[in-house]
């Protein structure tokens, strides 16, 4: 039997269905070697691939972060330069999840103050929480990410909001 390839069952449908992406998690995490080819088409040309994979990818790292370390270099390179909205609350999700350097910490750090400009509240909402996530690991991040969260609960969506208060409470405990 031919092995069926990862793209061909995340394209179709339309862009508010996750499509096939729950299978395909499931699917990489009984085969962890085909991660790779899941990371390759966060770059695929159509746009529901690459925001379904991005949900697929975010899932698996749940449970098996190490996954992600062979795609350091390329994923915080896509999280600097990724356009799409879905492609980047997934990835404001997984990169806190590498094994950072502290240079890299803060230029992920950089990328996500940046995305906390964008025009989705959920963009938004994963970078407040990303930034939270890095502080964690790096004390320097600890101020940015309090200030990050006091002014989301000022002027943030009431979803930013109620994030930021969850995060407040035990991110300063």
């Amino acid at each position: 039997m031919r092995r069926q390839r990862l793209a061909d069952m995340l394209g179709g449908g339309d862009r508010q269905s996750i499509g096939k992406s729950n299978h395909v998690a499931k699917l990489v995490l009984s085969q962890p070697r085909r991660f790779a080819e899941l990371v390759g088409l966060l770059w695929d040309e159509d746009p529901l691939v690459r925001m379904r994979a991005a949900d697929a990818a975010e899932k698996i790292t749940v449970k098996r972060p190490e996954l992600l370390r062979p795609h350091k270099r390329e994923l915080l390179g896509l999280l600097t330069e990724a356009e799409q909205i879905e492609l980047r609350w997934h990835l404001a999700a997984m990169v806190p999840r590498l094994e950072l350097s502290t240079a890299q910490g803060r230029r992920a750090a950089e990328a996500l103050q940046r995305y906390l400009e964008d025009r989705s509240s959920i963009v938004k909402t994963f970078a407040m929480q990303g930034l939270v996530d890095l502080a964690r690991h790096d004390p320097a991040l600890r101020e940015t990410a309090k200030q990050t969260l006091e002014g989301a609960l000022r002027t943030g969506t009431p979803a930013m909001k109620a994030r930021a208060r969850k995060l407040a409470q035990t991110f300063t405990s």
